[in-house]
């Protein structure tokens, strides 16, 4: 199946290089519910959604070409992200809305601050670390990690796919954050 996958990647990547206008339908039929979902979680309408998701699609428009993303999933469920973040930013810029913000504002402590990132080290060494870190992970810890801090899944939520308590996603989480600073800390990245 994964073969599969590829393939019609490719196939709606060509279709993108030809400019037709097709492609931005395969591509909605193909990760439209993904996007959905991950742009779902950040904002809480369905219109903000949608917008979203348009916005996403013409990023792809306007990117490909030149671009030729491997995979295909990630790099759209990043731009659908990225897209749903600017949108909740625009819309809470007068307002705080705690529960949105709880899955970053957990990180705060884990991870430096903005400025202090470009001073200490690139944002690629910083990608890589982070890779290293989710790469020694057990794949029940790398999905908790990243359903919470990537997709801003509600804990709730993990609790229920990864047959766990709420309470122990959140004491997993904890931990996982804690062993994060404290690698970031070994590499002098978190003073």
């Amino acid at each position: 199946m994964k073969g599969d996958e590829a393939v019609e990647d490719r196939e709606i990547i060509a279709l993108f290089q030809s400019r037709s206008q097709e492609a931005v339908t395969a591509l909605c039929d193909r990760y439209g519910s993904l996007c959905r979902r991950v742009a779902g979680h950040i904002l809480e309408s369905r219109e903000d959604v949608e917008e979203c998701l348009n916005d996403t699609w013409l990023a792809v428009w306007n990117a490909i070409p030149p671009q030729e993303p491997d995979p295909l999933s990630a790099w759209v469920c990043r731009l659908a992200r990225n897209q749903a973040l600017k949108r909740y930013r625009y819309n809470t810029a007068a307002r705080r809305d705690s529960r949105e913000d709880a899955p970053l504002e957990e990180l705060e402590g884990c991870l430096p601050a903005a400025g202090s990132v470009e001073d200490a080290m690139t944002e690629q060494e910083l990608t890589r670390l982070l890779d290293r870190f989710l790469d020694g992970l057990s794949r029940r810890d790398r999905t908790l990690f990243v359903r919470r801090y990537w997709y801003a899944d509600p804990v709730k939520d993990i609790a229920v796919t990864c047959h766990m308590t709420p309470n122990h996603v959140s004491v997993r989480l904890a931990r996982l954050r804690a062993q994060l600073r404290r690698e970031l800390e070994q590499e002098e990245i978190f003073l």
